[in-house]
């Protein structure tokens, strides 16, 4: 199963209908609802929380398709997961807009099933409507079963391709404790993205007029981005590959994809003029 679901990944001939679809999402005059549907208010992705209430909706209708009397209730539920499965699409294709090669195939496969899902219910409402109840348990089952593949390759996408996962969660764990020298304080440039590695980790230090230093995790907390190599204006960083912004002071993610902060590093001077850096708390 896993190598299957890996191979998703691989079919190139999907690449056909990805760019039209990736150019149709971004284009979405959402406004500020773009940031609330990818999930920057609550600190990771929407689309996992939204999901929720159509998969009750229809896993609740499906225990009622199997009690005697419960088909007019079941109608009921099969419509409210039709209904609630429209803005988790919309955070989905969201999210999904902003990714790489492979997450991008796998997930429009991801996205075909739960229409193909979405449809079927939509045709079990519509015909239990008209009188035809076995008709509509039938498809209602169909569309469960379809559901379910869905978010075994939504599954997928999370933890095996690591979508919507914070990319610098390891730092903690690979920074050892105590200040660490990245270089001399003259050796960084004002107003510069410099990167420097600490225990394996990419660094972003940026010095400022007043001669203070901002020392950032480099790599993006979305998908990994080389942050050195952006955009750094106005007291913030963005990283080149999908946009998010993040202020220097705190990390803060304040524009783009990203869900959650870069890490911070605490910053002084030696005597000898030494850039020294820590983690916050780290003794």
């Amino acid at each position: 199963m896993p190598k299957a679901l890996d191979a998703l990944g691989e079919v190139q001939r999907l690449d056909k209908v990805i760019g039209a679809l990736q150019r149709a999402a971004r284009a979405l005059p959402l406004g500020p609802f773009r940031a609330i549907l990818q999930g920057r208010p609550i600190g990771h992705p929407l689309h996992p929380v939204l999901v929720q209430v159509p998969i009750g909706a229809w896993t609740s209708a499906a225990v009622l398709d199997l009690v005697p009397g419960g088909g007019r209730n079941a109608r009921l539920l099969v419509g409210m997961g039709v209904v609630s499965a429209v803005p988790a699409a919309w955070a989905g294709w969201v999210d999904w807009a902003e990714q790489p090669e492979r997450q991008l195939r796998t997930g429009v496969v991801h996205a075909a099933s739960n229409g193909m899902a979405i449809g079927l219910y939509a045709g079990s409402w519509v015909v239990r409507g008209r009188g035809k109840p076995v008709l509509g348990r039938l498809l209602a089952f169909a569309g469960l079963t379809v559901a379910s593949v869905a978010g075994l390759i939504g599954g997928h996408l999370a933890f095996r391709q690591a979508v919507g996962a914070n990319k610098t969660v390891p730092v903690d764990h690979l920074v050892e404790p105590g200040w660490h020298t990245l270089g001399s304080a003259a050796e960084f440039a004002e107003g510069q993205a410099v990167r420097r590695m600490l225990d394996g980790v990419a660094l972003l230090v940026v010095r400022e007029s007043d001669g203070a230093f901002h020392v950032l995790v480099d790599r993006c907390s979305h998908m990994a981005g080389a942050l050195s190599q952006g955009e750094v204006a106005d007291g913030c960083v963005k990283c080149p590959w999908h946009g998010s912004v993040f202020r220097l002071a705190d990390g803060r993610n304040v524009g783009g994809p990203a869900t959650a902060p870069q890490p911070t590093f605490e910053t002084r001077l030696t005597g000898e003029g030494a850039l020294e850096v820590r983690l916050p708390g780290a003794l």
